[in-house]
């Protein structure tokens, strides 16, 4: 029965003709095998095959037709057919199917890869092997396009309530423009959640008016906030440069500036003040050199290898990057003799620096490494980063002090240096990073603050905590009025209480033993959350703010991955959708 059920189906079996009371068969009427649905057939399987496409894409390939037998070949036995043969070219299980298609989805969203890449044979053939099932076809560019904006919605919702449940969000904010000169304004959120683990997520890339670039911006901070529904939990939103954008129409929001940019900014202006430029610009010109030319490469690489080094490129500086100028410096420095040695052979009219400018060099290179240090302690993402801009601070205020031993070039930079680092220091949020520095289990001996400034910040943070007492006071339900004037009578010596309360446990915060640097602070507020309750709710909003806006950043290479030359014209809503979704997934 069940060999006739197979001869007397279409299409490998996946139409059945349909069988009538009388337990005969309609040789007129097929049915499908997947979805039960009828059709009338005429000799043909064209519009069975359009239904399988269209409603079956797992079960649309075959690795044979269920053609009408021949004249001459309709009493001739069929020849069976191996098991291993039935495996490859049978249609693939639904549960499959859609797992291959899923993980094809997030592939494609994850590392940015363009929709038409299903178009490709060779991804085909590669996922045919890999399931073993000949029959596999990927699904199409308008399936992928619709099941990541599900997911997109999807990601979407979970960041919504993992923004509901925080206390506080911080936000960061940079611009970009693509390369259809379509400019964004890239938001990111950050946030310790309830296991007291940092998270930050992009919340939005937005197309802006750049005419109006300032006022688009406002306009755009109001719109994200008002999207997410955070607009009450914002603590801070950090930007690269408070006067680009923020206008004097002020912000409902306390704004932090980023301090990666303000130590760029110090540095530069030292080293034009201080005379490095000239030798640093003889270092270019000798490292274009050997960059422009594989065979002056090549000649390099030969000395690296006579003098014991590893054969590497030397490396070019960018103008706005110091840190990649630290880097040219120290290539230079370590290479000093394969350098020499090479272009000694050969023709140039380049101008080497002499044993004064290598001692320069040398210099430089340690004036400029404890602020590589800095950098890479506040560009984090995954640790607490606000809480150590004072003591930064006050690290490199340190370092840079100028010496008896330095040169007139070196007391200059450190001059220039600590000049502008300290402007920039003061136009910084000083309260907010005080009370964040404070709840840093780390520093809340806050000896990076001149010891007439540290009462002052324990009694900013006994305000907070009491506003924070008379705001939770607020959102109780009244009282029966019968019983007000009882509680009207008790209120005073409530209030005392608390006072006390909030007093107390600041003292007993205060005198807790400060953890090692390499302690992480947030496992510590983890511990103790049940302990220091109103002093926890606290910190998680002041140890979530970044020092930088590095995070942003980070978004611009992905945004290039997506708006390259072959996608310029994807529309500013579906840029938004396809960062975001990158960003969420990698996240994971």
């Amino acid at each position: 029965m069940e060999q006739r059920t197979k001869r007397s189906g279409l299409l490998n079996g996946k139409f059945i003709f349909k069988k009538l009371p009388d337990g005969s068969l309609d040789k007129k009427t097929v049915i499908c095998n997947y979805c039960k649905a009828e059709f009338q057939y005429h000799r043909s399987t064209s519009s069975l095959q359009y239904h399988l496409r269209a409603k079956h894409a797992f079960a649309s390939s075959s690795c044979a037709t269920d053609n009408p037998p021949r004249a001459n070949e309709s009493n001739q036995p069929q020849q069976s057919r191996p098991t291993e043969f039935w495996n490859h070219c049978k249609p693939m299980d639904l549960t499959k199917y859609n797992s291959l298609t899923n993980a094809i989805v997030k592939w494609i969203a994850m590392d940015c890869r363009p929709l038409n890449i299903v178009n490709d044979r060779g991804l085909r053939d590669i996922i045919q092997i890999v399931s073993s099932n000949q029959s596999y076809s990927l699904p199409s560019e308008g399936t992928i396009a619709s099941q990541m904006h599900d997911q997109y919605n999807d990601e979407k919702t979970s960041k919504l309530e993992l923004l509901k449940s925080a206390p506080a969000v911080a936000l960061t904010a940079d611009h970009w423009t693509s390369l259809s000169n379509q400019s964004y304004l890239e938001v990111t959120a950050h946030l310790i959640d309830a296991a007291w683990k940092l998270q930050s997520f992009v919340l939005t890339a937005m197309d802006i008016e750049e005419r109006h670039y300032a006022e688009s911006c406002a306009e755009c901070f109001l719109d994200v906030v008002k999207e997410w529904n955070i607009k009450e939990k914002v603590s801070t939103i950090s930007t690269d440069s408070a006067h680009n954008m923020f206008t004097d129409t002020c912000m409902p929001f306390e704004h932090m500036t980023c301090i990666a940019h303000s130590l760029q900014r110090s540095i530069t202006v030292a080293l034009s003040d201080s005379g490095f430029e000239n030798i640093l610009e003889k270092c270019r010109k000798i490292v274009g050199h050997f960059k422009h030319s594989p065979t002056n490469s090549a000649e390099l690489g030969v000395q690296q290898a006579a003098n014991g080094q590893t054969q590497e490129p030397l490396v070019q500086d960018i103008s706005t990057r110091w840190n990649s100028t630290l880097s040219m410096v120290q290539h230079l420095i370590c290479n000093k003799a394969a350098i020499t040695a090479t272009l000694a052979l050969q023709k140039h009219k380049l101008s080497l620096p002499t044993g004064k400018d290598f001692e320069k060099l040398q210099k430089l290179e340690t004036l400029l490494k404890p602020c590589r240090f800095v950098t890479e302690i506040l560009g984090g993402e995954l640790y607490v980063s606000c809480s150590v801009v004072l003591p930064v601070f006050c690290h490199i205020f340190s370092v840079m002090e100028v010496s008896d031993d330095d040169p007139a070039y070196v007391v200059q930079f450190k001059n220039t240096f600590i000049a502008d680092l300290m402007k920039h220091k003061e136009g910084t949020n000083m309260r907010f990073l005080k009370i964040a520095t404070a709840l840093d289990p780390r520093f809340k001996h806050l000896k990076c603050l001149p010891k007439s400034e540290r009462d002052e910040v324990w009694d900013m943070l006994s305000e907070i905590l009491k506003e924070q007492h008379s705001n939770a006071e607020i959102t109780e339900t009244e009282p029966p009025k019968k019983k007000i004037n009882l509680s009207f009578i008790a209120s005073v010596s409530d209030d005392e209480n608390k006072h006390v309360s909030v007093c107390t446990a600041l003292d007993r915060y205060r005198a807790e033993s400060i953890i090692s640097m390499e302690a992480c602070p947030l496992q510590w507020w983890l511990k103790r959350e049940g302990t220091y309750e109103c002093l926890a709710y606290v910190a998680r909003k002041y140890l979530a703010t970044p020092a930088t806006v590095v995070p942003c950043e980070h978004l611009f290479s992905l945004s290039g991955d997506i708006v390259h030359k072959k996608r310029a014209a994807l529309s500013p809503v579906n840029v938004n959708k396809l960062i975001c979704l990158s960003n969420w997934l990698n996240k994971k």
